[in-house]
Order: structure tokens, then C-alpha cells, then sequence
């Protein structure tokens, strides 16, 4: 298929099992896991939308799978979306600062998923922050590490609008916030946002937990600038603050609540090895204050 229809994964056999039976057993475990939720999600789905975003992690999901368990387990409970907004960080450093892949498919082992090729298409013709490039995407695995949970949740049932952000600056944040609820709003869409990051990476156990925490403690706060500040003040190497502060931002506009931490551990808690961990944070960005 051409490179303009689908885009092939580059994560699987690596970050999450190659061959369907064993990736879906895979996401089963992660949900069954210690660390875990406890549960697999039930094909129940509630009648509310509860929430703005999530924050997942990205790593490989022997090491963070359980983690991101509890953002999907979570979402599993709310009204089906229409679109799933998903933000990873450019680990490859290719492509414009923000950009959006313009395939009409994104394949794993699972099968394909739709992108939403009207909101993306609206996007492109209407954004000045978000550029539409297939360089940034090509190699990159932030997005599609998230896409297997999905595809387990909901199979092709909803549609994605996968984001890579490149510089990832309250600036940048607060205009890509702006464009993509502009967006939303002008189609109508009940829409998703899901930030992959990591946290720390390959600090000493006790470290990495200390920074990680006090790191979601800004984040709580709801203040996207000085979120962004402590990061770096603290030089706490967090990959993907951007797609949270485009959360914040559209938390900011859309008064919702303060973020709820599902799970925070680390890759220490999974392998045993804590002399140089990475630190893994669920959180959910509830729509109303009072969630």
C-alpha cells in the first residue's frame, strides 16, 4: 500500500509482540499485572465523557505496559469517543516542529485504525502551528505504542489524529491546544486527548521517584509554564512535556479539574535493577472540576 493510505508499524517485534495472538496476550498481562489495574476493560462502555486526556507512557510494555494500563483502563469506563488525539514526543529529531502524518490508516498487528481524515484535513488547511509531514512519524514509535490499547478497547471503532511534536515549548503547547479545540469545536467531535511520555530516564531509583512525583505535582498545579520551568530547572528528562501542556492548556480553557494520578513506577519496579530506572506516569485530566 502506499506511503499516502497506511502507515506500517516500526514498534512491533521491539516495544510490543510482533504476531496478534501474543500481543493480545501482552495487553491482557499488562492489565493483569502487579502493577497493574487488576481488570481487563469490559466491552461496557459508560454514557459520559469524563475526561479531557490521559497521560500514557511509551516505553516497550514489558517494562511500562502496566502502567499504561490504568489510561486505558480508565478510558474503557467512559462514553466511546469519536476521535483519540494522541501527542508523542520526536525522538528522531526529523520534521517541522509539530506535525501531523497525512495517512489514512495506521496498521499493527491488531489491524488498521482510521485516522480522521476530516478533522485532520481541517487542521492542515486552518493551523500555522501544525504542519503536515510524514518524516517525523516514519520511525517513531511514542504514537504508535499507544495504538495497540486502543485497538484492543475499541478495535476500528474509533478514529485517531496522531501528533508529533518536535519543539515542545508552552508556546508551541498553548498554540497547538488552540488549533486542535478550534478543531474539535468546529466538527463537532468528541474527542480524546492521550500525551505519551516517559519520565525520568536512567536516574538512580530514589531519584528518578522524587523528581517524577514533585514533576506531577506541577502538573497538578495546572500551570503550564511553570511546569515547564521546574522541568527544566530540576533537569528532569521527561520526554514528552509538550503533549501534556497541550492537556493543560485545553484544561485551562475548558475549566476542567485538577489531573487525577492513576499509577506512577518505574522500570526498577519491574525488573528489579534500580541503580538507572525510567519513571512511567498514568494521570487523567477530568472535564469537570468536580470529577
Amino acid at each position: 500500500m502506499s506511503i499516502e493510505l497506511e502507515r506500517e508499524p516500526v514498534a512491533a517485534g521491539t516495544f510490543y509482540e510482533l504476531r496478534k495472538s501474543s500481543l493480545e496476550e501482552q495487553i491482557r498481562a499488562s492489565y493483569l499485572h502487579n502493577l497493574g489495574p487488576g481488570e481487563i476493560p469490559r466491552q461496557e462502555f459508560g454514557k459520559e465523557r469524563l475526561s479531557i486526556g490521559f497521560i500514557s507512557p511509551h516505553a516497550g510494555y514489558m517494562f511500562s505496559g502496566p502502567i499504561a494500563a490504568h489510561t486505558y483502563y480508565n478510558l474503557s469506563k467512559e462514553k466511546k469517543p469519536d476521535t483519540i488525539i494522541i501527542i508523542g514526543p520526536n525522538h528522531t529529531g526529523l520534521g517541522p516542529s509539530v506535525s501531523i502524518a497525512p495517512w489514512k490508516f495506521w496498521r499493527t498487528p491488531l489491524g488498521r485504525i482510521q485516522v480522521d481524515e476530516e478533522l485532520r484535513d481541517y487542521i492542515i488547511a486552518n493551523s500555522k502551528a501544525i504542519i503536515p509531514e510524514f518524516s517525523a512519524h516514519l520511525y517513531e514509535h511514542s504514537v504508535e505504542v499507544q495504538i495497540p490499547f486502543l485497538q484492543h478497547i475499541y478495535g476500528s471503532a474509533v478514529k485517531i489524529l496522531p501528533l508529533v511534536m518536535k519543539e515542545q515549548s508552552p508556546r508551541i503547547a498553548e498554540a497547538v491546544a488552540r488549533e486542535l479545540l478550534e478543531g474539535i469545536r468546529k466538527l463537532g467531535r468528541d474527542a480524546v486527548l492521550i500525551a505519551s511520555t516517559d519520565m525520568s530516564h536512567y536516574e538512580p531509583y530514589d531519584e528518578a521517584i522524587r523528581k517524577d512525583l514533585a514533576a506531577y505535582k506541577k502538573i497538578e498545579e495546572g500551570d503550564p509554564v511553570k511546569f515547564f520551568e521546574f522541568i527544566v530547572k530540576e533537569d528532569i528528562s521527561m520526554c514528552g512535556p509538550g503533549g501534556v501542556m497541550v492537556i493543560m492548556y485545553m484544561q485551562r480553557e475548558l475549566s476542567g479539574g485538577r489531573a487525577k494520578l492513576l499509577k506512577y513506577a518505574t522500570s526498577g519496579d519491574i525488573t528489579g535493577d534500580k541503580e538507572a530506572v525510567v519513571g512511567y506516569l498514568s494521570a487523567r485530566f477530568p472535564l469537570k472540576s468536580d470529577s
